[in-house]
């Protein structure tokens, strides 16, 4: 395709994409009459408990990049600052319960209130109202400052832009800061557009991005960051807004904008979940593999996403590193959860010699050398020691000859594992090795489909 078709063809996706995810007036309207009201609810609660209160909505729906059918509304009520925190998390959970009345308590740094009215999904925040956030007690503090910067700079052009980009990093599968997804947020989405001046010039820097990346809108970061992608907050110096932002979602993030690019097509604008994995079509995948599939599976751990999926990476890690340096060479691994939680792997090697090799110091390194001859010279069990290239070396018997020993072992819980992860594994777990995964396929026959067939 010439430059010219591309481009051509490019204008008409965006045109189309942009027409089915800017909201209808009907639809601004609707929002803007719910949001209206349950503001006007919030206030006259906040204010009866503190005269100095105020409340704003803040988020995508207040800086008018909202995609249409999306339902957040997020309301922050604001306290003065010399309120206490406890206070503070008093009145907040009392305005939140005036405000939606079917509503329930969720933390995060601190107790707020979220529930559904007339079909939207609301969340009732409270904050400290502070000079600058540089001065926050915590994360949430933040976010007014973030809707009061973009406003005064995303206009009608930008904020369709925005909402352009947002569908784009959707269909790609990297939109999102949850610590699961570890994507692209949608404040991190509105200061790239805003930065670059729309959705195919950020596509045509991002194509050429050589991570890491440095962006600082407002020039005045004072801190150094060791991630791939780093965009200094403009409300606060000290604050890279990408830090969650995994380095393989932005390499996603560049390839996908190169494709695009290249051979624009709507369908990127789109995710594509796969079809769950039939027992036929994983056998088949198994045999032309000739890998060995093993999991471990369990309960998964009663913990939010946001707590649930680091410690299940963690784990991950841990598991896999312990498999490595037992010589179970990890192929490819990963992990995924519903009621029960699975890290799973596929080893190159799953079965290993009764003897290991064990290397001592040179010979020249007398004390060393000496402390590790003495340690198997009277062994039983141990080839050796004997010489071989200057240096010590005896055979000694192996822990484990197969991988499902060792995950089986007690020696798995010397691995770095999750907290609740850990817990959960000392109340019960099963390991399973080869066709006996196909257990796994009524509760993950969609995340195996897609680890079986992998997508940039």
């Amino acid at each position: 395709m010439s430059d010219e078709d591309a481009d051509g063809n490019a204008e008409r996706v965006v045109a189309a994409v942009r027409d089915r995810v800017d909201p209808a007036a009907e639809e601004r309207a609707r929002l803007r009459e719910v949001a209206d009201r349950l503001i006007e609810r919030a206030e006259t609660a906040a204010t009866e408990r503190c005269a100095d209160a105020d409340v704003l909505q803040v988020g995508s729906t207040a800086r008018n990049t909202w995609i249409s059918g999306d339902r957040d509304i997020d309301i922050f009520v604001r306290f003065p600052p010399a309120l206490d925190r406890d206070t503070l998390e008093e009145y907040g959970l009392e305005v939140g319960h005036a405000t939606v009345p079917d509503g329930h308590e969720e933390y995060a740094e601190h107790p707020y209130v979220k529930g559904e009215v007339e079909g939207f999904d609301i969340d009732v925040v409270p904050c400290f109202r502070l000079e600058s956030a540089t001065e926050i007690r915590s994360a949430v503090d933040r976010t007014p400052f973030h809707t009061q910067y973009l406003e005064q700079r995303l206009d009608d052009d930008l904020a369709g832009d925005v909402r352009v980009t947002k569908q784009f990093l959707k269909g790609i599968g990297v939109y999102g800061s949850d610590l699961r997804t570890q994507g692209f947020s949608g404040y991190l989405t509105e200061l790239l557009v805003c930065e670059y001046g729309g959705f195919r010039p950020l596509l045509e820097a991002a194509a050429d991005w050589h991570p890491p990346v440095e962006l600082d809108p407002e020039e005045h970061g004072r801190v150094s960051f060791d991630d791939p992608l780093v965009v200094i907050d403009p409300t606060d110096p000290e604050r890279n807004v990408a830090a969650v932002c995994a380095a393989e979602n932005v390499a996603r993030f560049q390839h996908y904008a190169r494709a695009f690019l290249t051979a624009p097509r709507p369908d990127y604008f789109d995710a594509d979940d796969p079809e769950p994995l039939t027992d036929a079509a994983l056998r088949e995948h198994l045999e032309r593999r000739a890998t060995t599939p093993i999991a471990v599976r369990f309960d998964a751990p009663d913990l939010v996403e946001d707590q649930l999926y680091p410690q299940l990476y963690k784990s991950l890690d841990g598991i896999t590193n312990g498999l490595d340096d037992r010589g179970f060479d990890v192929f490819r691994a990963t992990t995924f959860a519903d009621d029960t939680a699975v890290v799973f792997a596929e080893l190159a090697v799953s079965e290993r010699p009764a003897v290991e090799r064990h290397e001592g110091p040179p010979i020249q390194v007398r004390d060393h050398a000496a402390g590790f001859y003495d340690a198997y010279a009277d062994d039983p069990d141990a080839y050796g020691p004997f010489i071989e290239d200057g240096r010590y070396v005896t055979e000694r018997p192996r822990s484990f000859t197969t991988a499902r020993e060792f995950l089986e072992s007690d020696r798995l819980f010397d691995v770095g594992l999750g907290a609740h992860v850990e817990t959960a594994l000392e109340d019960d777990y099963e390991v399973l090795v080869d066709d006996e995964i196909v257990a796994l396929l009524d509760e993950f026959g969609q995340e195996l489909a897609a680890y079986f067939d992998p997508q940039p």
